[in-house]
């Protein structure tokens, strides 16, 4: 895949047409975000670690999705305004997207289909499946806020279930090792 990710056709947050090619050279903590999840206070450590670790070549990216219980109804702007009113969130955010099932975005098809199975354990999982809610398999996307490590070479290098946080030593020691690279 490698050089492929950079060319998928985006969309950033204000409509403006992109893609990742911007972001050549750097390590990639790709984010499916959501406003109205119990997990969107992830926000703050995402936007901590990005303040942390951009200057050593770290980009976050999240991209908003409504796939899970329509945790992310927003429009574009409300999902900005709401990021950066509630969280201060500086790292680029980019259009809604789906990351599963029929309409999923080609850029999640190329990061599922290079990472089928997540790091961070069957816990999630078993939690969403404890309250009742139907999970998708792998290499699906679990949840709101699972997150994809891309090398600087465009390779996906670590992916982690929803539960692993900004400040877990796991996530923490893929990106540095992909930083180091």
């Amino acid at each position: 895949m490698a050089d492929a990710i950079y060319d998928i056709p985006l969309k950033s947050i204000d409509g403006k047409a992109t893609n990742l090619g911007d972001y050549k050279g750097k390590v990639l903590l790709v984010v499916n975000v959501a406003s109205k999840c119990g997990l969107t206070p992830q926000y703050e450590g995402l936007q901590k670690l990005y303040a942390e670790k951009r200057d050593a070549g770290l980009e976050v990216l999240g991209f908003p999705a409504n796939n899970f219980k329509e945790q992310e109804p927003g429009s574009e702007a409300e999902i900005a305004s709401f990021c950066s009113t509630t969280y201060n969130v500086e790292f680029p955010l980019f259009s809604k997207v789906s990351v599963v099932g029929e309409g999923k975005h080609p850029l999640y098809e190329a990061l599922t289909a290079a990472k089928p199975q997540a790091e961070g354990g069957d816990a999630f999982r078993t939690r969403l499946e404890g309250f009742g809610i139907a999970t998708n398999p792998a290499p699906e996307v679990l949840w709101n806020f699972e997150k994809f490590v891309v090398g600087r070479n465009g390779e996906v290098v670590a992916r982690f279930t929803p539960d692993v946080g900004a400040d877990d030593p796991r996530l923490r020691a893929a990106l540095d090792a992909a930083l180091a690279a």
